[in-house]
């Protein structure tokens, strides 16, 4: 398997769930599609194509965790640096998971309507290709989920914050492979109460858009 390293073999997840939310007023892992909440519905998709999930959690913290589902393969974990920004999520979830996964597959929980196959395809074009970055993409366009090799998780936690993770897919081409996919809700980022309606979505039962 890609990225086995010394008998750990394991791809594991992490969603970042610890933003403020500002933007849309309300705690985005507690908004619905349907009767279920974002953070429900992809913990549920992305165990589709992996064996553990961390989910990190930050503002409204207390909120999502009571709301996360109660499953031995999902492990919380509190981001108290969340306002540093996204990557500070992300290294908190690497610290969670780099004694077992010889990968991570990292997705966002604003990009809610990803599809489960979409999940496990990336998964299996990561073992496939053999580099150490994977990135969803539909029609050229990147977005997320991504997939990050073991080698390269001491550049994670030791990238600028300033910069994010962009700049460790930035810094060599040659390691970055793509996973073409037919699913446009890889690009679907919903920051606003807009942005869920015109993807036909429920609204925020409550909204301070700014």
């Amino acid at each position: 398997m890609a990225g086995e390293v010394h008998g750990v073999s394991e791809i594991h997840g992490i969603l970042l769930a610890a933003g403020e939310s500002r933007r849309m007023g309300f705690p985005k892992p507690l908004l619905k599609i349907g009767a279920e909440t974002y953070l429900a519905r992809l913990v549920t998709a992305m165990l589709t194509a992996v064996p553990h999930l961390t989910v990190v959690i930050g503002a409204h913290a207390a909120e999502t965790r009571a709301a996360a589902p109660l499953d031995a393969r999902v492990t919380i974990v509190e981001n108290h640096e969340f306002a540093r920004g996204q990557l500070s999520s992300l290294k908190a979830g690497l610290r969670a998971s780099a004694s077992t996964a010889s990968a991570v597959m990292v997705h966002l929980i604003d990009h809610p309507m990803v599809a489960p196959t979409t999940f496990s395809g990336i998964v299996a074009e990561y073992q496939r290709s053999g580099k150490p970055i994977v990135i969803a993409r539909y029609k050229d366009r990147r977005g997320h989920p991504v997939i990050f090799g073991r080698a390269l998780f001491d550049e994670l936690l030791a990238a600028s914050e300033e910069q994010g993770a962009r700049a460790v897919v930035h810094a060599e081409p040659s390691r970055v492979g793509h996973f073409e996919t037919a699913d446009p809700a890889i690009l679907m980022d919903l920051d606003t109460p807009a942005d869920v309606a015109q993807a036909g979505l429920n609204a925020p039962a409550r909204s301070n858009e700014r």
